[in-house]
């Protein structure tokens, strides 16, 4: 009867090398999966900060476009509704924005409205709201209101909400493909633990012979191939954190642009990946390793 198989005593550098001639290849593929889902990664994260930095902006912040009744001037009209607004509890500041300003505004829709000054034309109140507790788009109505001034808040409710949504939608698609890209690399280490089972087959089947279990058999292409999974990682987040660092330069004190707002400790978040591909590429060498075994 043959002696028991003993993982201790067993040397399986023989069975499996600890380089092949394909490994570089393998190396590469999962390095530029790993770089691209660490720069998707730096992405999403720049994103999601302008985005709540945009809220955050639009959240202090209200427009009130005042309209001047009979009797009454544009500009006398603003000027009112920005004394009446400046005493509401909840707003720090009320400021009637100059005629140029609200002629900007309509100035990509109707061309040149230099002509414009005797129509009435309404005026923009800028009103800065207290970022602890701001006041509602309904008490600066109430507050217009009570002193007979015809306006409309705008209290930006609607762009947040659709920032809020469009950040949102970004940060699922970015999860969706994020585990693509895991897919794609699992699928790659399935096919190169495929390979290596297929190429030591006479060597599977005395190892079973023996007594090598199964779970044994397949830990040994588990942790190579999660060796290979966390050099790859590391290159491709060391390239992705490089590419992150140029860009931060290129693109000075806001990063790449205002939407992308890259900052220097943004780049740490690269750092778990090598790990995360090890992971991936044990488990896809595991289960792929324990199936064909059980077929030999």
């Amino acid at each position: 009867m043959s002696e028991p198989f003993d993982p201790q005593k067993w040397k399986p550098a023989s069975f499996l090398p600890e380089a092949e001639a394909r490994d570089p290849a393998l190396i590469f593929v999962i390095g530029v999966l790993c770089f691209l889902a660490c720069l998707m990664g730096l992405g999403v994260i720049a994103g999601a900060r302008a985005a709540q930095g945009w809220a955050s902006q639009l959240t202090g912040e209200a427009t009130v476009i005042v309209r001047a009744r009979g009797g009454e001037t544009p500009d006398a009209a603003a000027a009112r509704a920005a004394e009446a607004l400046a005493s509401v509890a909840g707003v720090t500041e009320a400021r009637a924005l100059e005629k140029e300003k609200a002629y900007a505004l309509i100035e990509p829709w109707l061309g040149d409205v230099s002509d414009l000054d005797d129509l009435p034309v309404p005026r923009l109140v800028a009103v800065g709201l207290d970022d602890r507790k701001p006041a509602t788009a309904e008490t600066l109505d109430k507050a217009l209101k009570a002193q007979g001034i015809d306006a409309v808040v705008d209290d930006h409710s609607v762009w947040i909400k659709d920032i809020k949504r469009a950040a949102g939608v970004v940060q699922w698609t970015a999860a969706a493909i994020f585990l693509l890209i895991a897919g794609a690399a699992g699928a790659v280490v399935a096919f190169a633990t495929r390979a290596g089972i297929a190429a030591r087959r006479d060597v599977v089947e005395v190892l079973h012979l023996a007594g090598a279990e199964d779970a044994q058999i397949a830990n040994l292409f588990e942790m190579r191939f999660a060796r290979i999974a966390a050099i790859a990682g590391a290159a491709g987040a060391g390239a992705a954190a490089a590419l992150g660092g140029v860009l931060r330069l290129m693109g000075g004190e806001q990063g790449i642009t205002p939407a992308l707002p890259i900052t220097w400790i943004d780049l740490i978040a690269v750092t778990p990946c090598p790990i995360w591909a090890a992971l991936v590429a044990a488990v896809a060498a595991r289960i792929t390793a324990r199936r064909l075994i059980q077929r030999l």
